[in-house]
């Protein structure tokens, strides 16, 4: 018996990175799955990875930015299990550009799939969780939610946004003393397919973004996977994940705004 036996979890973004990690790591523990992500063959493969593990699971191709989409897919779920007492809002993209170089069009979808997405996947399920009377709401922002970049104006704006919106949350359900937990997740640098996947202004190098992402990532998404889980059973407030996110997170705040200078200066060394 694990914490996780026989409850009922979802998973958005479930096709690689992170997600198929969270997937694969709670059927090793016991849970039912409903997993979804928008990569129809990514999410075929998760599942067959989530079936080999023993675990039952429903799989369906979902765009979480799709609110109505969500809320029928939430309501499907709990009437296939019964019940849902997990949701982990990880489905995410990213994008860079400056903030003059960006349409209106590029920041849009970034906070559509990246906020709204998390938002919906929420409200959607909120109601399932609190009739479960054993929920628990997990919201997958990053270390760009604890100080912003250049280049990453959109992405560090919805994932600000995800951090104060479920901060909020986790506040009314201790004081409302509803039955559902509420953690923020701040990944540092993962080895995922985000960076590879991005989209950007034209005249950005992709590949030399993808490059320098990936010199950052340490972090396996396996490894990821087993901190969000032990933080959801110890009912943390914000995991942080990777030595970058711990070290990051104490120099912002032994900094305050001061650390916009450093993070300015490596911008310029390093050109991106």
């Amino acid at each position: 018996m694990t914490h996780f036996t026989d409850k009922v979890a979802v998973v958005t973004g479930a096709g690689s990175g992170i997600g198929r990690a969270l997937s694969v790591e709670l059927a090793r523990r016991g849970a039912r799955l409903a997993i979804c992500d928008v990569d129809t063959h990514g999410l075929a493969e998760t599942e067959a990875l989530v079936r080999q593990a023993g675990a039952e699971v429903k799989a369906d191709p979902l765009d979480v930015s799709q609110r109505e989409l969500v809320l029928a897919y939430a309501d499907d779920v709990a009437a296939h299990f019964g019940r849902v007492n997990l949701v982990f809002n990880n489905a995410g993209i990213a994008f860079t550009g400056d903030v003059e170089e960006m349409s209106f069009k590029d920041i849009d979808r970034v906070m559509d799939v990246d906020f709204w997405g998390v938002v919906n996947g929420t409200k959607a399920f909120l109601p399932h969780l609190v009739e479960s009377g054993d929920g628990h709401v997990i919201n997958i922002s990053s270390i760009f939610g604890l100080f912003a970049v250049p280049t990453q104006s959109a992405y560090n704006a919805a994932k600000f946004a995800v951090r104060g919106f479920t901060e909020a949350l986790r506040q009314e359900m201790v004081r409302d003393q509803r039955p559902v937990k509420v953690t923020c997740v701040h990944p540092g640098g993962i080895k995922t397919n985000i960076a590879l996947n991005a989209q950007q202004v034209e005249g950005r190098d992709h590949d030399k973004l993808a490059s320098s992402f990936d010199k950052l990532a340490r972090t396996s998404p396996e490894k990821a996977a087993k901190v969000i889980l032990k933080g959801v059973e110890n009912d943390r407030a914000r995991v942080l994940i990777g030595a970058d996110a711990w070290v990051l997170d104490a120099f912002v705040r032994l900094t305050g705004s001061g650390y916009q200078r450093a993070v300015t200066a490596f911008s310029k060394r390093s050109g991106l």
